[in-house]
């Protein structure tokens, strides 16, 4: 078997994938979002999250992602930052050669997604077959990706993912449950030099660094990543009221996003404040607009907004 170390800690975004209006890679406003993020001083870049409509994509369409993504940084002097691939299929199989596919890609590790097609039949010991034999087969270290929004509903527990921890070759979770509760044990069962336990939402990125959380692999990097560096810089430079309010802006700003369209929202705010991509995403999503957000919702945006274009990221 494999052993490898976690990712680092840090911010991590599941970056959005632009398409043209005629649903192809508009890979011109792929590489542009790319180098903003890592601009702001992202820790890594998440390819095909469920941010990165991975199930709307052929493998070929994957692996070019991947591929623009990793040219990208490297040709602009950003080799450090790394590069994670969602693998989750609905078969052992195919997630094993999704795996493949994403190392000769260039992505460092696969973020993987419990299978939920066939929901009443995933037992915990399937969970724990699937996961492993995953993992045994890798070439890249994995990790588990909890997100029952988009597995019909199926919520890996803390044991679950900490039996799965012990595995050398499965390094790190991904909670987008946003349960801290779970995080907690997680943080406090398995030891971090081996397993990094990531927050998956905004909402919660400041209460995740206070139980020593890994940090975050969030949606809304796609929009401030330097927002988020702030706070990670103001809380570990003991500012803790900056941090708080900078984690007000978050909360507020992630559950705008939601409400007004997720992944198709977060594309038309990029395009209209910063000037690349568009709102296109494939069906069955829907585009969505800025044009019909609330006064209130208008202005929290705004100053999160003006906030990240404030931030001067020294290097």
């Amino acid at each position: 078997m494999l052993s490898n170390d976690p990712p680092p800690q840090g911010i991590y975004v599941p970056a959005v994938l632009f398409f043209k209006e005629d649903e192809e890679l508009d890979e011109e406003a792929i590489k542009s979002h790319v180098l903003r993020l890592a601009q702001g001083s992202v820790t890594g870049i998440l390819v095909q999250g469920s941010n990165g409509e991975a199930q709307h994509l052929s493998h070929d369409e994957r692996k070019r992602a991947i591929r623009l993504t990793r040219d990208t940084l490297d040709a602009h002097g950003y080799q450090h930052v790394l590069v994670l691939a969602g693998t989750g299929a609905q078969s052992t199989r195919e997630t094993k050669q999704l795996n493949i596919d994403a190392k000769e890609a260039g992505a460092a590790y696969a973020l993987v997604l419990t299978p939920s097609t066939w929901r009443p039949k995933m037992t915990k010991e399937l969970i724990l077959r699937f996961h492993r034999e995953v993992a045994d087969a890798s070439p890249i270290p994995t990790m588990v990706y909890n997100f029952p929004t988009v597995t019909a509903g199926l919520d890996l527990d803390s044991d679950t993912i900490a039996t799965l921890g012990a595995h050398p070759n499965i390094v790190g979770t991904k909670l987008s449950c946003g349960h801290l509760g779970k995080l907690t044990r997680l943080v406090t069962s398995l030891p971090s030099d081996s397993f990094a336990t990531f927050n998956g939402r905004s909402d919660c990125f400041l209460p995740t660094l206070a139980v020593c959380g890994a940090g975050g692999i969030m949606a809304l990097v796609n929009v401030a990543p330097r927002a988020h560096r702030a706070l990670w810089d103001a809380w570990h430079d003991g500012r803790t009221d900056e941090a708080r309010n900078i984690q007000r802006l978050l909360a507020h700003g992630d559950a705008i996003v939601s409400k007004y369209g997720g992944i198709g929202f977060i594309k038309a705010l990029i395009a209209h404040e910063f000037g690349y991509g568009g709102p296109t995403v494939r069906g069955p999503l829907e585009t969505a607009s800025v044009d019909r957000l609330s006064i209130t919702d208008a202005a929290l945006l705004r100053e999160l907004i003006a906030f990240e274009r404030s931030i001067v990221i020294v290097v």
